[in-house]
Formats: C-alpha cells, sequence, structure tokens
C-alpha cells in the first residue's frame, strides 16, 4: 500500500497540473459515473493529502475522497501540447480528469484512476470526519506530534504497532515503521508507554525529514551518509519498492551498521524487521523476564 509520501507527491502533481482550471470529469468504467456528472466542467481548486486519504477539490465544496488501497493507481499526465489529442481511456479508469482547451501555459492535462478501494464525492463536512479520525501527518504542516504522543505514552501496545495505527499516527507505512524505529535503536515489540518524549520527539522530526524527502525523490531512502553504496562500496540495493534502506526487507542480510543478521517477524498480520543488536530487546527495570523476538510468520504481509 502507498506510503504518505506518495499521497502527497500525487496531490502536488495533480494541483500543478489542475489548479485553477476547468476539467472535463468521466467515469469510463461507470462505477463513479452519476458523481462524475454533478462535476464535470467545474474548476478543479487543488489537491491535499491527508495521511493515506486524497482530496481533490472542486469549486462550489465538492471533493473527491480517493484511497488508493493495494493496488490502485492515480497516472498523471501533464504538459501534452495544446492541440496534442487525449488518448482514450484504457482498461477499467475510474476515474478521468482531463483538461479544457484553454491556453494555459501548461498544457494540456489528463489523469486516470484505476483500483482504488475508495472513490467518493462528498462536501466539506465528510472531509473534516476523514481527517479529524486521523493521527498527526508528518507532511502536513497543521500536524500536531503532541496528539500522537498523548495516544503513545499512555498504550502498552507494541511501537511498531502504534506506529502503523492510522488514528496514532497518518501516513507511515511499514518501510517508514521499519526503518525510523532502526534509524532511533527502538526494537519493534517495545510498549509504547515505556518510551520517552524526547525518544518520540526525535523519531517525529526524524519522520518529517525522511518523508518530505520521499516527496521529492519519489522513493524512500533511509540510510545515512556513510552507509550508502557508494560510501560503503556495496551494490545498490534492488527491489520493487526502490531506495537504500537499513533492514525493510533484508531478511537474513547483514545489517549495513553492524554487520549481526536482520530479522524478521509477524506483528499484527504484517512483517516486521529489525537488527537485533543495534535494536536490543526491551528489557523494563520492573520486569525480571525478558520479551522474546516473534518468530516469522508465513502469513503476513512485507
Amino acid at each position: 500500500m502507498p506510503e504518505g509520501h506518495t499521497l502527497r507527491k500525487l496531490a502536488d502533481d495533480l494541483g500543478a497540473a489542475f489548479a485553477g482550471r476547468t476539467v472535463r470529469v468521466t467515469s469510463p468504467q461507470g462505477r463513479s459515473a452519476a458523481d462524475a456528472e454533478q462535476v464535470d466542467g467545474s474548476r478543479l481548486l487543488g489537491a491535499e493529502s491527508a495521511g493515506k486519504h486524497l482530496f481533490v477539490e472542486l469549486e462550489g465544496e465538492r471533493f473527491w475522497h480517493v484511497h488508493l488501497g493495494l493496488i490502485g493507481r492515480f497516472d498523471v499526465h501533464a504538459g501534452l501540447p495544446g492541440h496534442a489529442a487525449v488518448p482514450a481511456p484504457v482498461g477499467q479508469v475510474r476515474l478521468r480528469l482531463e483538461t479544457l482547451p484553454d491556453g494555459d501555459p501548461r498544457g494540456t492535462s489528463y489523469a486516470d484512476l484505476r483500483g482504488a478501494i475508495l472513490c467518493d464525492l462528498v462536501g466539506p463536512e465528510r472531509r473534516d470526519e476523514v481527517i479529524g479520525r486521523l493521527g498527526p501527518d508528518p507532511l502536513r504542516p497543521d500536524a500536531d506530534p503532541a496528539v500522537a504522543w498523548r495516544r503513545i505514552s499512555r498504550s502498552h501496545r507494541p511501537i511498531g504497532d502504534l506506529l502503523m495505527d492510522q488514528k496514532v499516527l497518518a501516513g507511515v507505512g511499514n518501510v517508514y515503521r521499519a526503518e525510523v524505529l532502526f534509524r532511533h535503536r527502538i526494537h519493534p515489540l517495545r510498549p509504547g508507554d515505556t518510551l520517552r518524549s524526547g525518544q518520540w520527539r526525535a523519531m517525529w522530526a526524524d519522520l518529517v525529514e525522511l518523508m518530505a524527502e520521499g516527496v521529492r525523490t519519489g522513493r524512500i531512502d533511509t540510510v545515512r551518509p556513510e552507509h550508502t553504496p557508494e560510501a560503503m562500496g556495496r551494490a545498490p540495493r534492488r527491489d520493487d519498492h526502490g531506495g537504500e534502506v537499513y533492514v525493510y526487507r533484508r531478511t537474513s542480510m547483514p545489517c549495513l551498521v553492524c554487520g549481526s543478521t536482520v530479522r524478521t517477524g509477524e506483528l499484527v498480520g504484517r512483517n516486521t524487521f529489525w537488527c537485533p543488536r543495534c535494536q536490543p530487546v526491551f528489557r523494563s527495570r520492573a520486569v525480571a523476564s525478558p520479551t522474546k523476538d516473534t518468530a516469522p510468520s508465513r502469513g503476513a504481509r512485507p
């Protein structure tokens, strides 16, 4: 499932291509035809993301609310010559946005949405309701990390679980979860209420920087300069997710920092990854028996 930086970049791309322009709105597949008809010929005002949710705003206080889910795609094609013909939709296109001839120097643009689990035309009340249910998003300027900290500091759930709970923290997925925990030497099974506020502030600041970089580059890179392929003289990572990472999907490979074998296990139905040396098991002074690492599970998703 796309993480928050992907949705933010998508919102930026949609805004750059369509903001301030009148658009033709259709649903070639037909599932959203009635909603599309209501806003066809409207002016598109902009787009924003909140966690893994996307809102495309049209005049009249109407918003396309989109959640891509696991397989959804919203492909933006911008800057075609003004006289260029827009190609016919291919495949199951749920929603198409297309600029009308307007002489805009940005040229002709169109965007096709496929495979999304959610594509609804909503009003401002519904938009505010959805955003209000989410935890703070490190990519939004109005985010308050103290809101997430209040929930984390009162919960005995593992921090690796809490970071993926969109009601606690919005936009963080499995890659950013694994990587930020590694970068701060925190075991994914450590209970949230054992963290110190300073640890959380450092993790939040790191997420803000890492996810903003993901928006700029379109990929997730989390290794520090001294651990890049060039600095270490190693081959670049080859993975369909792209980017250089410390532990995500590096099961049984040597840790880039200490050389220990990276481990994986299941946590609330998803695979989690960690280095047993860099991220030692948390042992509370009040509890004599240590927590064991979670054994790998076949059923978890990456």
